[in-house]
């Protein structure tokens, strides 16, 4: 999977830069990621997943218990116990912090700390929930990889003007508390003046 591959790189990039000098200050210049997952320890597909960072971190020379230590938390989702882990893996003092499953695990990570790096994997629309000011300048201490691109909402309309090319009128069916669809929602309002629809 294409994401998980550029989320490994980006994390091991960020492992990479961290400077010879603060490696040596961390008794055998060892490193800390802090990992927040909303999911049982024992679900086989975040299983996987870990599995696969675990491997992918190997490669670009990182070992767990070698030269980094990887806390992870692994939560429900509700929402108590992610601030709770969220706080809990912040305390720790780690490196970087992985939000690994989304929307649900980036806000309570955010709540707990402002400063702390924090990569985040399969977040819709990380503008509209207000963790990132703007994909090409991210700003404040959160980045990492969107599920989709925005204009591809607007795909789907093209999509189904094709299918049925005499549709003038279109529903989208959202939930307007989630932040997450809002960048969808406008990619979607964008196109279909130019397509005769609304």
């Amino acid at each position: 999977m294409r994401n998980r591959r550029e989320f490994i790189t980006l994390l091991g990039a960020t492992g990479a830069a961290w400077p010879l000098a603060a490696r040596a200050e961390e008794p055998g210049g060892m490193r800390r990621i802090g990992v927040l997952i909303a999911s049982t320890a024992d679900d086989a597909e975040s299983q996987a997943r870990m599995a696969a960072f675990h491997q992918g971190l190997t490669q670009l020379g990182w070992s767990d218990g070698r030269n980094v230590r990887i806390d992870i938390r692994w939560a429900t989702t509700d929402a108590d116990d992610l601030r709770r882990h969220a706080a809990e893996l912040t305390a720790l003092a780690p490196d970087v912090l992985v939000a690994a499953t989304g929307t649900s695990t980036v806000a309570p990570l955010l709540e707990a700390t402002r400063t702390v790096p924090i990569v985040f994997v399969v977040v819709i629309d990380p503008v509209g929930a207000g963790f990132v000011a703007s994909l090409a300048r991210p700003g404040g201490n959160a980045t990492g990889f969107t599920m989709l691109e925005y204009g591809q909402s607007g795909k789907w309309l093209e999509l189904l003007k094709e299918i049925a090319p005499r549709m003038t009128r279109a529903a989208v069916l959202r939930n307007p508390a989630i932040a997450s669809g809002i960048g969808q929602f406008g990619a979607i309002q964008a196109v279909a003046p130019s397509l005769g629809s609304s």
